[in-house]
């Protein structure tokens, strides 16, 4: 049994899953505008073990939401899975934020961008075909007028993020998603169990989520 743990916290939303061979069986979540992480994360943690009778040893494995996103809330997150991980001895698993959101969607032709919130007109944005290939990096984006402005095709935004560029990209070509605003660990299952079959681990003592950091350190 291929049990693995999933936690989401990059942004409002405090999110774990449960998987069982990459399927989700149990979850819990909110969005909470305080951001409840520290007190909800380890509650939902011990409710969706609880709910299939699985102790932390049963795990395969934890898999973390790696970032970009709130500082505060990828750090309760990575601490919580890290520590998860070192008491069982079992891998910890990296998932990308960007490509956990993207995938609450589906789209049949262009691209589509996720974006999380940042300040003011600033978003984390990525770049991903209509089969989640990521083709544009992680990146801080200032929306304006000229936000893909050189690139044609059909171009679908998501997240909290995206909620800033109605009124700005007004576009024809430019769909914005809004059922969809945050990163969750419900799109986690299948992604950590593939990256759980070709071993692809993360060390414990080391690994940092990725905060994009100089973005922040950069404005005044």
């Amino acid at each position: 049994m291929c049990y693995i743990l999933n936690i989401e916290t990059s942004t409002k939303n405090c999110s774990v899953s449960l998987a069982l061979h990459g399927e989700i069986i149990s979850s819990r979540e909110v969005a909470d505008l305080g951001y409840s992480h520290a007190e909800k994360l380890h509650v939902f943690i011990s409710e969706v073990l609880a709910e299939h009778t699985i102790q932390v040893s049963d795990l395969s494995a934890v898999a973390i939401s790696s970032g970009p996103g709130s500082y505060t809330g990828l750090r309760i997150g990575v601490a919580a899975a890290k520590g998860l991980s070192y008491a069982a001895n079992i891998p910890l698993i990296a998932v990308d934020t960007m490509e956990i959101l993207a995938r609450q969607i589906q789209v049949g032709e262009g691209v589509i961008v996720p974006m999380i919130d940042a300040r003011r007109m600033e978003v984390y944005t990525a770049t991903f075909d209509k089969d989640y290939i990521k083709i544009g990096p992680t990146k801080a984006e200032i929306i304006s007028e000229d936000f893909y402005k050189n690139k044609d095709g059909k171009v679908t935004l998501l997240g909290d993020g995206a909620m800033k560029c109605e009124g700005i990209l007004n576009q024809p070509k430019f769909t914005i998603f809004t059922n969809a605003n945050y990163p969750s660990a419900l799109q986690m299952g299948n992604l950590s169990y593939a990256s759980f079959k070709k071993n692809e681990f993360v060390d414990i003592a080391y690994f940092e989520p990725f905060y994009l950091k100089e973005f922040y350190t950069s404005k005044g």
